[in-house]
């Protein structure tokens, strides 16, 4: 697994896209910081991308390399090797390719801007595991979306309508839900709809660790009130860390039972 990791993180690292993405970060944070001069407004608009642009470029890549390399899958599946290991090191070498274009984009133009020394330093490492949890997270559903459908087309837009739903008609669909039931207590009930959406409690963690209310909604609202912003940064990270552990477990699963 970990040469089948290798390979595919090597072959990203030198992939246009990759480049592309983490020049990206490089350029926009860097005319965050020289625009803003505030360590705390460029963290905060950071966020805002992150949450968006992490999930969508996972999906799509995570989809797109599972398709292009399908010969090279069959190839390595007629060789007496384990198939959890052959798609685990895929899914890994993907995951970790962007993880480190978001880690490297953001971490050096703050470095240089002097984060280490202000007090934003704990804010910034939320923001950069926020961002490494999500390319991790959303991989792993394009893999299994991937996996799951022999059509290129099919797959990529569930893969794309995968990352619609958790960034945009889910929040629509819990607003409508919290609307249609305000006269009925909810906090509950928010608590737990947060909890099945991974860009939600991102957002929550990053804005909880910020102590930002006026940012905060309802259900970041409800996390500071009912659990308190550590017991609500420990509820939404391990929330996270199941999310992580899942679409993995999902990737094994389907691919020791496909049929190629």
């Amino acid at each position: 697994m970990f040469k089948i990791f290798q390979y595919t993180l090597f072959d990203l690292l030198r992939s246009r896209w990759t480049l592309g993405y983490l020049g990206f970060y490089l350029a926009l944070t860097s005319a965050l910081a020289f625009l803003s001069g505030d360590t705390s407004k460029v963290v905060i608009s950071l966020m805002n991308v992150v949450l968006i642009l992490c999930p969508l470029v996972a999906s799509m890549l995570g989809a797109m390399y599972y398709y292009n390399s399908r010969e090279f899958i069959e190839l390595l599946l007629a060789q007496p090797l384990r198939r959890t290991h052959i798609f685990w090191g895929q899914y890994f070498g993907v995951a970790l390719s962007l993880s480190l274009s978001v880690l490297l984009g953001v971490g050096i133009p703050l470095a240089a801007y002097g984060i280490w020394a202000s007090g934003e330093i704990w804010n910034f490492f939320v923001l950069l595991l926020d961002g490494v949890l999500l390319s991790f997270i959303f991989s792993g559903l394009a893999f299994w979306i991937a996996l799951r459908h022999e059509n290129r087309i099919k797959g990529f837009g569930l893969a794309i309508l995968a990352w619609l739903f958790f960034a945009v008609i889910y929040d629509g669909l819990v607003l409508l839900l919290l609307m249609e039931f305000r006269d009925y207590p909810l906090e509950a009930a928010s608590i737990c709809l947060a909890l099945c959406n991974p860009i939600d409690l991102s957002r929550i963690l990053i804005l909880l660790k910020l102590d930002i209310s006026a940012l905060m909604g309802y259900t970041g609202a409800v996390f500071r009130q009912f659990l308190g912003s550590h017991w609500g940064m420990a509820l939404s990270l391990g929330a996270l860390l199941l999310w992580l552990t899942t679409p993995a477990l999902m990737v094994r699963r389907i691919a020791q039972r496909k049929d190629f």
